[in-house]
């Protein structure tokens, strides 16, 4: 029988099961990320999201100068269902469809439609977390709908609200959430200049780099070892803050 479990589950549940197992005892350090990847002949994302996954599931965590380390080892197997889907996932998919979408909309386009979209990646802008990604939505359902495919639209509709509906997926995103705005708006002006010249080639291309770039980004700023010590810079800085507000 086949094994349908997704790939990043598959290798959360066999390092969950080496951990289980005893192989790896709680305060032992794993292989570094690289050295798993190659293991398990898969992706950066992949082995990534497998990673964040047994994080929040407190099978591991990062320690400064140790990298990453076992936590805990769990008796129980990892409650993660099937279907979960991760941000690493979602942004592939979106990468492969949306690229495709937009080459079709380049020929389909209208000046009043390209107007909106300007509008929308000037709202991008926005120092409100909720209307900037508000904004982002719009932006890329409307290029969707400029297709007139019913089809299309539910598609990329249904892509972008994994986001909500999937933990792991809202976990990551989250921590992504406030970086990289100035990079975000810039790459969707040039998704737009893409589309002004009814290219569909350069609007196929230009959506492909804006979700290369967002999947550099995720890579970037969920680094463990990385989150860790912003976590840990963030709370040396609150600590310093009330040393002086008791000495003052």
């Amino acid at each position: 029988m086949s094994d349908n479990r997704k790939r990043y589950k598959r290798i959360a549940d066999a390092i969950a099961e080496e951990i289980r197992s005893g192989i790896y005892s709680a305060g032992d350090r794993l292989p570094t990320e690289r050295e798993l990847a190659v293991q398990f002949k898969v992706s950066r994302p992949t082995l990534r999201e497998a990673m964040i996954a047994l994080e929040i599931l407190g099978y591991i965590e990062a320690r400064q100068g140790h990298g990453i380390v076992v936590k805990a080892v769990s008796p129980d197997p990892l409650p993660m269902s099937d279907s979960e889907i991760g941000a690493f996932e979602l942004i592939e998919a979106r990468r492969m469809f949306e690229s495709e979408v937009a080459a079709l909309a380049a020929s389909l386009i209208t000046d009043e439609q390209l107007d909106d979209l300007k509008k929308l990646a000037r709202r991008m802008e926005d120092p409100s977390p909720a209307i900037s990604e508000r904004a982002d939505r719009e932006f890329h359902m409307l290029i969707a709908q400029v297709t007139g495919n019913g089809a299309i639209v539910s598609s990329v509709e249904n892509l972008w609200d994994w986001r909500y509906r999937s933990p792991l997926a809202r976990n990551i995103l989250a921590r992504t959430a406030n970086l990289g705005m100035k990079a975000r708006v810039a790459e969707h002006s040039q998704i737009i200049e893409a589309l002004e010249k009814r290219s569909p080639d350069a609007a196929r291309q230009a959506m492909r780099e804006h979700m290369d770039r967002v999947i550099e980004h995720l890579l970037a700023t969920t680094e463990l070892v990385e989150v860790e010590k912003a976590r840990a810079a963030g709370e040396a800085r609150r600590k310093a803050l009330a040393k002086r507000f008791l000495k003052a």
